[in-house]
C-alpha cells in the first residue's frame, strides 16, 4: 500500500527529503553561528506559512474554492495558543512577585491579579469566558483545531447548501474575515482589542532558555508540521477523494448529477483546510511573538492566493515553493538592508515598492505561466518517451506506428 501511494506521489519522498536536509543544514549553520537566531525564526515562520498555502492548495487548487477567509482560521490557531501562553507566563510572574508576603496568596487572589496584567490595558481585570481553559495546555491545543475547524463548519455548511460557488463565494469568505477582524478590534471581544496577545515568544517555565534554542525548536516543530500536512494533503488528493475534488473543481453539476454529494465533499475538504491552517497559525505566532486582529485583514487572505498562483496550484509542491520564495524575497526586500535607486525624478523605495512587484509577479505568471514556479519541476521531471524503434502502438500487427505518429 505504501508502494503504491508513493507511486502516485512521487513528489512525496522529494519534498520531504529536501525539507529534512535543509532544516539539519540549518540547525547546523545556528549552531555554528552562521545563522541569526532572527533569520532562523524567519525561516522557522516561511515552513509554517507555506504549510497554510498548502491548506489553501487543497481548497482552491484541486476543490476550485477560492477561499480569502483562510487567514481567519490562521490567526485564531495563535490566538487560541497564545491565550494560554500569556495566562502561564503571567501567573508565573504573579506567584513570583507574591511570593515575599507573609501569608501566602490564594488561588483566587494570583487568578485576579494575573486577570488584571493581561487585561489592564483595556480597562479591566476579570477573565472572559472564552478564556475559561487558557490555563490548560491540552484544552488550549485542542481549540488550536476545534475552533477553526467549528468556524469553516458552520460557515461552510451555510455557504455551500445554498450552493454559493465562484467569486460570490469568495467575497463572502472575505467578508467572513473582515468581520471577526472587526469584532475582535473591540476590547469588549475578549482578546485585548487592537493590542492582541503579546510576548508569546517567551515560553512559560522556560526563561533561561535563549532565543537561540528555542528558534530551533520550532524551526523543528514548523518543519515537522509542514512534512506531516504534506503527507496527509498527498493522500487526501491521491485517492478517490482526491479525484471527486477534482471533478468537483472542473464540472460540478457533472459529479453532482452523477450522485455524488458535493456539498459533502465541499465542507469536508474546507474544514480539513481550517485545522491545517490552524495548527500552522499556532506554531506561527510563537516565533512571531505577536498576534492582533490586523493579522486578519483582507490582504493578508489575498497573499495566500498569490502564494498558491505563483507556486502552482493544484500541485501540493507548487504551493509550498511558492510561499516559500514569496515569503524570502519579500523578507529580502522589506528588511530595508536594500539600498533605495534613485532614479532621477523617480526615488525607488524597495519597502514601498515591494507590493506592486508582487502584484505585478502576480499578473505575469496568471497570463503567461499558469502553471505557476511548479510548472518548472513539471519540465524538468518530465519523462522522455519511451524508444520503440517503430513499433506497432497498437495491439495489432500493422496497428498505428511510432514513425508515422512522429510524421
Amino acid at each position: 500500500m505504501t508502494g503504491s501511494f508513493l507511486k502516485r506521489n512521487p513528489s512525496v519522498p522529494v519534498v520531504l527529503g529536501l525539507l529534512l536536509l535543509g532544516t539539519l543544514a540549518v540547525a547546523a549553520m545556528a549552531a555554528s553561528g552562521g545563522l541569526s537566531t532572527s533569520f532562523v525564526k524567519t525561516l522557522g515562520m516561511t515552513l509554517c506559512l507555506a504549510l497554510a498555502a498548502l491548506a489553501m492548495d487543497l481548497v482552491w487548487g484541486y476543490a476550485g474554492i477560492l477561499s480569502l477567509g483562510n487567514i481567519a482560521f490562521f490567526a485564531l490557531g495563535g490566538y487560541m495558543i497564545g491565550m494560554w501562553l500569556m495566562t502561564a507566563r503571567t501567573e508565573i510572574i504573579v506567584a513570583e512577585s507574591l511570593a515575599g508576603q507573609a501569608i501566602p496568596a490564594t488561588p483566587q487572589e494570583i487568578r485576579d491579579a494575573v486577570g488584571g496584567q493581561i487585561f489592564g490595558v483595556v480597562g479591566s481585570a476579570d477573565f472572559p469566558a472564552i478564556w475559561a481553559f487558557s490555563g490548560s495546555l491540552p484544552a488550549q491545543l485542542a481549540l488550536v483545531v476545534l475552533v477553526p475547524s467549528l468556524l469553516a463548519l458552520v460557515f461552510g455548511w451555510l455557504a455551500f447548501r445554498s450552493r454559493v460557488t465562484g467569486v460570490y463565494l469568495s467575497i463572502l469568505t472575505q467578508a467572513m474575515t473582515l468581520a471577526l477582524a472587526l469584532y475582535l478590534f473591540q476590547n469588549d471581544a475578549g482578546l485585548r482589542g487592537n493590542n492582541g496577545l503579546s510576548g508569546l515568544q517567551n515560553l512559560p517555565g522556560l526563561s533561561a532558555v535563549p532565543q537561540a534554542t528555542v528558534s530551533l525548536w520550532f524551526l523543528w516543530g514548523s518543519a515537522l508540521a509542514l512534512g506531516l500536512g504534506y503527507l496527509l494533503c498527498a493522500w487526501v488528493v491521491s485517492g478517490k477523494f482526491g479525484a471527486i475534488l477534482r471533478g468537483i473543481r472542473d464540472n460540478e453539476a457533472r459529479v453532482r448529477f452523477l450522485g455524488y454529494p458535493v456539498e459533502g465533499f465541499k465542507l469536508a475538504v474546507f474544514t480539513l483546510s481550517a485545522a491545517i491552517t490552524g495548527i500552522a497559525g499556532a506554531l506561527y505566532y510563537p516565533q512571531a511573538g505577536i498576534v492582533n486582529p490586523a493579522e486578519m485583514m483582507p490582504i493578508a487572505s489575498i497573499y495566500l492566493a498569490v502564494w498558491v498562483a505563483i507556486g502552482g496550484r493544484g500541485r501540493l509542491y507548487g504551493a509550498v515553493i511558492g510561499a516559500i520564495a514569496v515569503s524570502l524575497i519579500s523578507s529580502f526586500f522589506t528588511s530595508g538592508k536594500l539600498p533605495d535607486l534613485d532614479l532621477g525624478p523617480v526615488r525607488l523605495v524597495w519597502v514601498d515598492w515591494w507590493l506592486v512587484m508582487l502584484g505585478f509577479s502576480f499578473v505575469l505568471v496568471t497570463l503567461l505561466a499558469p502553471k505557476g514556479l511548479g510548472g518548472l519541476v513539471d519540465l524538468w521531471t518530465q519523462r522522455r518517451r519511451p524508444e520503440r524503434h517503430g513499433a506497432d502502438l497498437g495491439p495489432d500487427t500493422g496497428a498505428f506506428r511510432e514513425k508515422e505518429a512522429e510524421a
